[in-house]
Protein backbone atom coordinates (compact mmCIF):
# COMPACT_ATOMS: atom_id res chain seq x y z
CA UNK A 1 0.00 0.00 0.00
CA UNK A 2 1.24 3.27 -0.77
CA UNK A 3 2.47 5.90 1.82
CA UNK A 4 1.63 9.66 1.36
CA UNK A 5 3.82 11.68 3.45
CA UNK A 6 2.82 15.72 4.18
CA UNK A 7 5.07 18.40 5.86
CA UNK A 8 3.02 21.45 7.36
CA UNK A 9 4.29 24.59 8.03
CA UNK A 10 2.39 27.19 10.31
CA UNK A 11 3.24 31.30 10.70
CA UNK A 12 1.98 33.61 13.22
CA UNK A 13 2.05 36.99 12.42
CA UNK A 14 0.75 40.30 13.87
CA UNK A 15 -0.64 43.09 11.82
CA UNK A 16 0.02 46.44 12.86
CA UNK A 17 -2.59 48.04 11.22
CA UNK A 18 -5.78 46.17 12.65
CA UNK A 19 -3.79 44.57 15.79
CA UNK A 20 -5.31 40.92 14.10
CA UNK A 21 -2.86 37.58 14.16
CA UNK A 22 -3.10 36.12 11.02
CA UNK A 23 -1.54 32.26 10.28
CA UNK A 24 0.40 31.39 7.39
CA UNK A 25 0.67 27.80 6.34
CA UNK A 26 2.59 25.84 3.74
CA UNK A 27 2.01 22.07 2.74
CA UNK A 28 4.08 19.79 0.97
CA UNK A 29 3.23 16.40 0.15
CA UNK A 30 4.27 13.38 -1.92
CA UNK A 31 3.98 9.57 -2.49
CA UNK A 32 5.08 7.48 -5.27
CA UNK A 33 2.13 8.96 -7.56
CA UNK A 34 1.28 12.05 -5.90
CA UNK A 35 2.48 15.86 -5.42
CA UNK A 36 1.12 18.75 -3.55
CA UNK A 37 2.88 22.34 -2.96
CA UNK A 38 0.84 24.60 -1.51
CA UNK A 39 0.49 28.62 0.33
CA UNK A 40 -2.26 29.82 2.22
CA UNK A 41 -3.28 32.52 5.18
CA UNK A 42 -5.97 31.73 7.88
CA UNK A 43 -7.09 28.82 6.25
CA UNK A 44 -7.29 29.88 3.05
CA UNK A 45 -5.47 29.16 -0.36
CA UNK A 46 -3.53 31.77 -2.06
CA UNK A 47 -0.76 29.59 -4.06
CA UNK A 48 -0.14 26.49 -5.08
CA UNK A 49 1.82 24.65 -7.52
CA UNK A 50 0.93 22.88 -10.85
CA UNK A 51 3.22 19.82 -11.47
CA UNK A 52 1.62 18.99 -14.58
CA UNK A 53 1.95 22.84 -16.18
CA UNK A 54 5.16 23.35 -14.28
CA UNK A 55 4.05 26.69 -13.11
CA UNK A 56 2.29 28.18 -10.07
CA UNK A 57 -1.07 29.16 -9.72
CA UNK A 58 -2.19 32.14 -7.80
CA UNK A 59 -6.04 31.38 -6.51
CA UNK A 60 -6.69 34.52 -4.73
CA UNK A 61 -10.13 35.71 -4.72
CA UNK A 62 -10.79 38.75 -7.44
CA UNK A 63 -11.53 41.38 -4.49
CA UNK A 64 -8.31 40.48 -2.94
CA UNK A 65 -5.37 42.88 -3.62
CA UNK A 66 -2.68 41.47 -6.29
CA UNK A 67 0.10 39.12 -4.97
CA UNK A 68 3.05 37.55 -6.84
CA UNK A 69 5.02 34.78 -5.60
CA UNK A 70 8.55 34.49 -7.13
CA UNK A 71 10.89 31.67 -6.73
CA UNK A 72 7.99 29.74 -5.06
CA UNK A 73 6.97 27.11 -7.90
CA UNK A 74 11.10 26.37 -8.29
CA UNK A 75 11.22 25.89 -4.27
CA UNK A 76 8.25 23.54 -4.33
CA UNK A 77 9.89 21.36 -6.72
CA UNK A 78 13.33 21.53 -4.76
CA UNK A 79 10.84 20.41 -1.86
CA UNK A 80 9.47 17.56 -3.48
CA UNK A 81 13.03 15.93 -4.10
CA UNK A 82 13.14 16.39 -0.47
CA UNK A 83 9.79 15.08 0.85
CA UNK A 84 10.41 11.80 -1.88
CA UNK A 85 13.66 11.41 0.31
CA UNK A 86 12.06 11.80 3.78
CA UNK A 87 9.37 9.38 3.00
CA UNK A 88 11.74 6.49 1.35
CA UNK A 89 13.86 7.10 5.23
CA UNK A 90 10.23 6.71 6.70
CA UNK A 91 9.18 3.03 4.52
CA UNK A 92 12.42 1.85 6.05
CA UNK A 93 12.55 2.75 9.01
CA UNK A 94 9.23 1.60 9.93
CA UNK A 95 9.75 -1.38 7.70
CA UNK A 96 6.40 -0.44 5.35
CA UNK A 97 3.47 0.62 8.41
CA UNK A 98 0.06 0.25 6.98
CA UNK A 99 -1.24 3.16 6.23
CA UNK A 100 -3.89 5.36 8.07
CA UNK A 101 -6.86 6.32 5.97
CA UNK A 102 -10.03 8.17 6.64
CA UNK A 103 -12.67 8.07 4.41
CA UNK A 104 -14.43 10.97 2.45
CA UNK A 105 -18.05 12.53 3.42
CA UNK A 106 -19.44 14.15 0.48
CA UNK A 107 -22.57 16.68 0.32
CA UNK A 108 -24.13 18.25 -3.11
CA UNK A 109 -25.48 21.76 -3.31
CA UNK A 110 -26.22 25.20 -5.76
CA UNK A 111 -24.20 27.98 -5.52
CA UNK A 112 -27.71 29.66 -6.29
CA UNK A 113 -31.01 29.84 -5.82
CA UNK A 114 -32.09 27.41 -8.34
CA UNK A 115 -34.20 28.62 -11.26
CA UNK A 116 -35.09 26.59 -14.45
CA UNK A 117 -33.42 27.87 -17.43
CA UNK A 118 -30.82 29.89 -15.65
CA UNK A 119 -27.11 29.21 -15.34
CA UNK A 120 -26.26 28.08 -11.70
CA UNK A 121 -23.25 25.77 -10.23
CA UNK A 122 -23.48 22.46 -8.48
CA UNK A 123 -20.51 22.13 -5.51
CA UNK A 124 -19.83 18.54 -4.49
CA UNK A 125 -17.90 19.56 -0.95
CA UNK A 126 -15.51 16.33 -0.23
CA UNK A 127 -13.81 16.28 3.19
CA UNK A 128 -12.33 14.18 5.73
CA UNK A 129 -10.02 11.93 3.78
CA UNK A 130 -6.80 10.84 4.33
CA UNK A 131 -4.72 10.48 2.17
CA UNK A 132 -5.08 13.31 -0.16
CA UNK A 133 -5.54 11.46 -3.68
CA UNK A 134 -9.33 11.49 -4.79
CA UNK A 135 -11.08 11.05 -7.30
CA UNK A 136 -14.35 13.27 -8.16
CA UNK A 137 -16.54 12.51 -10.90
CA UNK A 138 -20.12 14.06 -12.55
CA UNK A 139 -23.20 12.68 -14.25
CA UNK A 140 -26.30 14.32 -15.66
CA UNK A 141 -29.37 11.78 -16.22
CA UNK A 142 -26.74 8.81 -15.54
CA UNK A 143 -24.43 10.06 -18.46
CA UNK A 144 -20.95 11.34 -17.65
CA UNK A 145 -20.33 14.53 -18.09
CA UNK A 146 -16.33 15.90 -18.25
CA UNK A 147 -16.94 19.61 -19.43
CA UNK A 148 -17.35 22.37 -17.26
CA UNK A 149 -15.96 20.00 -14.44
CA UNK A 150 -13.14 21.85 -11.89
CA UNK A 151 -11.49 20.61 -9.48
CA UNK A 152 -9.70 22.60 -6.26
CA UNK A 153 -6.66 21.37 -4.49
CA UNK A 154 -6.66 19.66 -1.27
CA UNK A 155 -7.34 21.43 1.70
CA UNK A 156 -6.12 20.75 4.94
CA UNK A 157 -8.06 20.66 8.09
CA UNK A 158 -7.52 21.16 11.86
CA UNK A 159 -7.40 17.27 12.31
CA UNK A 160 -5.13 16.68 9.54
CA UNK A 161 -7.58 15.16 6.91
CA UNK A 162 -8.25 16.98 3.93
CA UNK A 163 -11.16 18.57 1.72
CA UNK A 164 -11.46 19.29 -1.61
CA UNK A 165 -14.31 21.06 -4.30
CA UNK A 166 -15.54 20.02 -7.00
CA UNK A 167 -17.99 22.05 -9.10
CA UNK A 168 -19.92 21.64 -12.51
CA UNK A 169 -21.48 24.86 -14.10
CA UNK A 170 -25.54 23.53 -14.99
CA UNK A 171 -28.42 25.05 -16.76
CA UNK A 172 -31.20 23.32 -14.64
CA UNK A 173 -34.11 21.69 -16.54
CA UNK A 174 -37.23 20.14 -15.02
CA UNK A 175 -36.68 16.48 -13.99
CA UNK A 176 -32.84 16.96 -14.63
CA UNK A 177 -30.39 14.66 -12.06
CA UNK A 178 -27.25 15.08 -11.56
CA UNK A 179 -25.08 12.63 -9.39
CA UNK A 180 -21.40 13.68 -8.09
CA UNK A 181 -19.48 10.30 -7.62
CA UNK A 182 -16.35 9.54 -5.31
CA UNK A 183 -13.91 7.02 -5.41
CA UNK A 184 -11.03 7.08 -2.20
CA UNK A 185 -8.77 4.00 -1.45
CA UNK A 186 -10.21 4.38 2.24
CA UNK A 187 -13.88 3.51 0.76
CA UNK A 188 -12.58 -0.15 -0.85
CA UNK A 189 -13.82 -0.04 -3.76
CA UNK A 190 -17.16 1.25 -3.39
CA UNK A 191 -17.45 4.70 -4.34
CA UNK A 192 -20.01 7.74 -2.31
CA UNK A 193 -22.86 8.86 -4.71
CA UNK A 194 -24.31 12.12 -3.98
CA UNK A 195 -27.77 12.71 -6.07
CA UNK A 196 -29.09 16.60 -7.17
CA UNK A 197 -32.47 16.96 -8.74
CA UNK A 198 -34.10 19.94 -9.43
CA UNK A 199 -36.23 21.24 -6.27
CA UNK A 200 -40.11 20.51 -6.50
CA UNK A 201 -40.43 24.47 -5.97
CA UNK A 202 -38.69 25.58 -8.75
CA UNK A 203 -40.27 23.42 -11.59
CA UNK A 204 -43.28 24.48 -9.65
CA UNK A 205 -42.72 27.76 -9.93
CA UNK A 206 -41.92 27.87 -13.81
CA UNK A 207 -44.95 26.17 -14.83
CA UNK A 208 -47.77 27.64 -12.29
CA UNK A 209 -49.56 30.68 -13.69
CA UNK A 210 -49.78 33.83 -11.17
CA UNK A 211 -53.00 34.56 -9.92
CA UNK A 212 -52.37 37.79 -8.87
CA UNK A 213 -53.60 39.77 -11.84
CA UNK A 214 -56.79 38.22 -12.42
CA UNK A 215 -57.32 38.02 -8.53
CA UNK A 216 -56.93 41.76 -7.93
CA UNK A 217 -58.88 42.75 -11.36
CA UNK A 218 -62.53 40.57 -10.32
CA UNK A 219 -61.87 42.39 -6.36
CA UNK A 220 -61.71 45.71 -7.88
CA UNK A 221 -64.32 45.33 -10.28
CA UNK A 222 -66.73 43.81 -7.36
CA UNK A 223 -65.84 46.74 -5.11
CA UNK A 224 -66.28 49.17 -7.50
CA UNK A 225 -69.93 47.62 -8.12
CA UNK A 226 -70.45 47.43 -4.12
CA UNK A 227 -70.02 51.16 -4.91
CA UNK A 228 -72.85 52.04 -7.49
CA UNK A 229 -75.00 49.73 -5.57
CA UNK A 230 -74.03 51.97 -2.37
CA UNK A 231 -74.77 55.49 -3.65
CA UNK A 232 -78.11 53.85 -5.74
CA UNK A 233 -79.27 53.40 -2.50
CA UNK A 234 -78.34 56.48 -0.63
CA UNK A 235 -79.58 58.28 -3.37
CA UNK A 236 -82.99 56.19 -3.00
CA UNK A 237 -83.43 57.28 0.55
CA UNK A 238 -83.47 60.76 -0.62
CA UNK A 239 -85.66 61.01 -3.35
CA UNK A 240 -88.59 58.28 -2.24
CA UNK A 241 -90.17 60.97 -0.39
CA UNK A 242 -89.95 63.11 -3.26
CA UNK A 243 -90.29 61.77 -6.29
CA UNK A 244 -92.09 58.07 -6.08
CA UNK A 245 -91.73 57.16 -9.90
CA UNK A 246 -88.02 58.51 -10.05
CA UNK A 247 -87.57 56.24 -6.96
CA UNK A 248 -89.22 53.62 -8.06
CA UNK A 249 -86.93 53.71 -11.43
CA UNK A 250 -83.45 54.04 -9.50
CA UNK A 251 -84.53 50.78 -7.49
CA UNK A 252 -84.87 48.58 -10.67
CA UNK A 253 -81.56 49.86 -12.02
CA UNK A 254 -80.16 48.81 -8.27
CA UNK A 255 -81.50 45.44 -9.13
CA UNK A 256 -80.06 45.24 -12.34
CA UNK A 257 -76.90 45.82 -11.11
CA UNK A 258 -77.20 43.60 -8.45
CA UNK A 259 -77.90 40.94 -10.74
CA UNK A 260 -74.49 41.45 -13.09
CA UNK A 261 -72.29 41.51 -9.94
CA UNK A 262 -69.51 38.87 -10.34
CA UNK A 263 -67.05 37.21 -8.17
CA UNK A 264 -63.64 37.22 -8.25
CA UNK A 265 -62.74 33.93 -10.30
CA UNK A 266 -63.98 35.33 -13.65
Amino acid sequence: MELYLAILTFTAFLSAHAQLEHNDFSITGCSGTEKESMTGSDGEEVWHADFNQKTGVVTLPDFADPMSFPGYYEASVADQEVCKQNLAVLIKASKSPPEEMEPPETSIYPRNDVQLGVKNTLICHVTGFFPPAVNVSWAKNNVIVTEDVSLSQYRPRSDGSFHVFSSLKITPEEKDIYSCTVNHQALQGQPQTKIWSVPAAAAAAAVLPSVGPALFCGVGLTLGLLGITTGLFFLIKATVTDTPDMAKNIKHLMQWTQSKTVSPGF
